[in-house]
């Protein structure tokens, strides 16, 4: 009995003790559950007290390229992008085998996960540690988006803490649909291409919801090493590795058979080339330099806006084919470069301009310098049009000159004499201008001085009827912006191009004879859009009237006076077109170094110029023979499209 007592206080004491010993490790755990826990929240409070909330990615708009289009917005003539160019799109407007490609290699378990894959980070860790190196993440698809949105790529345990925070907090707020968006449009594709967009135009030249199976498992592959496995680099054998490796992978995900893996395998993919970034440059950087000045570049590479410009494609394809073809034409003649620009009227639109011969050429002659005015005959990236201080007109000037002699109450019936005459000392010399064929031919209306372009007879025009003064302002209401010297520093000379002006001004200013009168300043810019389909700018310009009726009537039915002006040019030049009625006007400076043609109808002003960067002389060729077939060749391109306008008669205007 004493025994059995003794016993069962042994069994007693054991199971007290072990009890004790059990709620010992409760208690233990316990304080280590509520440990951790006090832990683990202190981490996640010190480093997320200065973390970005994630509820701004809605906030946060994505680095989005600016587009320039041509007036349509069908033809892209350049893209501008600072680090990063990018195109949005939705996710409904990717395919869903793009979206499976990405899934399946990058995060497998995307659609499951609640943003952190501990079974994937299980499995990095142990590829790493059978390597020795740490080249493996396990990175889920959230986490790559948190951690090139908000976070450095530094590798340390605080960033990775803080990076776990943020991936949890985004899954929390968004659906998954919404992060494969933003993923989609965030990723590094190549360099400076970034999104899925931008990837298929750039190396596919298709939009993103065109793509083929092969394509999208292309782009899929290359988010592992943008830079490196580029179509447009050398490593395409690696590339299309990759590419089969993510084929196996949606396969493996049941997102493809095998036999539709292999059959993708098999297909080939034709890599788009590595383009001319940019169409009509001239045009483009002209029109750049506007938006620079009112918008800043920053701005512009990265606001994704839609920039509508004036070009016409058509036509700026025949201005560019016309310069091309008859600038060879005119190299015998030491003439080596020529521009041409075209504005509506009515408008002041640039429909096309062509700054040089060739904007990806090389400079002429070969190891020329780079300063082109120098010893460059050619240099390819100057843009003639708009540079510098301009050049010489000739006799391009002198209508300028008799519409101001029309609007002090002469016609094109009044007389000059033709004769040797000495207009007094100019520039310290005795100035004695002479005619293009050295002879005189005594008493000659304005009509006949103009369409035949005499030189002393409209040098007598300026001194005795127009006046220098009145004459040169009426050049710069027109829109002629270089003549900044006083008239005495040019003279008499004047009329014949003694005064440097801009191809576009040229143009601009002959617009006003086209429009009867009324100046609008040139343009290049019709409206922009912000990336959400806003309007933030149109062109609304309005006309001004700079010059009566009458003197504009009159001058336009002079320049396009193919009788008047046939003792020089004969009844079939270059300038005249059987079935349009055109206006126009050649000049040539004295020493050859600069040859015109501007000619217009109601619809469209064109004018080109031709000669050389260096300013060096071409081979006594006028602007009828250098620059009047370019002129010709692009206005019979463009006349047929424009509609058929003739100038107001000049007997329904006299009634």
């Amino acid at each position: 009995m004493a025994e059995r007592k003794y016993y069962r206080e042994i069994y007693k004491g054991k199971r007290s003790k072990k009890k004790k010993v059990i709620f010992l490790i409760l208690k233990i755990g316990l304080f280590g559950f509520l440990f951790f826990s006090f832990s683990l929240l202190f981490v996640f409070i010190y480093y997320a007290k200065d973390l970005p909330r994630p509820e701004k990615f809605t906030e946060r708009a994505f680095v989005e390229s600016t587009k320039i289009y041509d007036r349509t917005g069908e033809v892209l003539l350049y893209e501008l992008y600072g680090e990063e160019k990018r195109e949005i799109i939705p996710l409904s407007e990717m395919p869903e085998h793009l979206k499976q490609a990405v899934i399946s290699t990058e995060d497998a378990d995307f659609y499951s996960h609640h943003g952190i894959d501990f079974k994937g980070i299980l499995r990095s860790i142990w590829v790493n540690l059978k390597i020795g190196r740490p080249l493996y993440g396990g990175s889920t698809i959230s986490q790559q988006l948190v951690r090139s949105t908000f976070l450095t790529l530094e590798k340390t345990v605080k960033r990775k803490i803080r990076e776990i925070i943020l991936t949890l907090e985004l899954e929390r707020r968004y659906s998954k649909d919404q992060i494969l968006e933003w993923y989609l449009n965030q990723i590094p594709l190549g360099p400076n291409i970034y999104g899925v967009e931008t990837a298929s135009k750039t190396y596919f030249n298709k939009s993103a919801k065109d793509l083929s199976v092969a394509e999208s498992a292309a782009l899929a592959a290359l988010i592992k090493a943008p830079s490196y496995l580029s179509p447009f680099g050398p490593n395409t054998d690696e590339l299309l590795g990759r590419k089969n490796y993510v084929l196996d992978r949606m396969a493996k995900e049941s997102y493809l058979t095998p036999e539709e893996a292999e059959i993708a395998k098999q297909e080939e993919l034709n890599f788009a080339k590595i383009k001319q970034t940019i169409k009509a440059p001239h045009f483009v950087l002209y029109a750049e330099e506007y938006l620079f000045r009112k918008y800043s570049k920053d701005f512009l590479e990265k606001g994704g806006f839609k920039i509508y410009t004036t070009l016409n494609w058509e036509f700026q394809q025949a201005a560019e084919k016309a310069v091309i073809e008859k600038v060879e034409k005119n190299k015998p003649y030491k003439c080596y470069n020529a521009a041409l620009v075209a504005i509506d009227p009515k408008t002041g639109q640039i429909l096309s301009m062509v700054g040089s011969v060739d904007w990806f050429g090389e400079p002429y002659p070969e190891g020329c310098s780079a300063i082109p005015e120098i010893d460059c005959s050619f240099d390819p990236k100057v843009n003639v049009a708009t540079y510098g201080i301009g050049r010489q007109p000739g006799s391009s000037f002198k209508p300028f000159v008799y519409a101001t002699a029309f609007q002090k109450g002469y016609d094109d019936k009044t007389v000059v004499i033709d004769e040797p005459t000495d207009f007094g000392v100019w520039g310290g010399e005795h100035y004695t201008p002479q005619n293009y064929d050295g002879m005189f031919r005594g008493p000659v209306t304005l009509r006949e001085a103009l369409a035949q372009s005499l030189n002393i007879p409209s040098v007598k025009v300026l001194v005795n009827l127009a006046g220098l003064l009145d004459s040169i302002e009426n050049a710069k209401k027109f829109g002629i912006t270089t003549l900044i010297n006083s008239p005495s520093y040019y003279g008499p000379s004047i009329v014949l191009g003694g005064g440097e002006v801009l191809l576009l001004d040229m143009v601009s200013a002959y617009g006003v004879f086209a429009t009867e009168g009324l100046r609008i300043p040139p343009s290049s810019i019709l409206r922009i859009e912000d990336s959400e389909g806003n309007i933030i700018e149109e062109n609304k310009k309005t006309p001004r009237r700079v010059l009566e009726k009458e003197p504009a009537i009159l001058i336009n039915d002079i320049l396009s006076d193919n009788e008047a002006r046939a003792p020089l040019f004969g009844l079939h030049s270059s300038l005249y077109f059987p079935n349009y009625q055109t206006a126009a006007k050649t000049g040539t400076t004295n020493d050859y170094r600069d040859a015109w043609t501007i000619g217009y109808t109601p619809s469209i002003v064109v004018g080109v110029w031709a000669g050389n960067n260096d300013n060096t002389p071409m081979t006594k060729r006028a602007g009828i023979t250098t620059a009047a077939p370019i002129w010709r060749q692009f206005m019979a391109e463009v006349l047929p499209k424009l509609p058929k306008e003739n100038f107001t008669p000049l007997e329904e205007e006299l009634e």
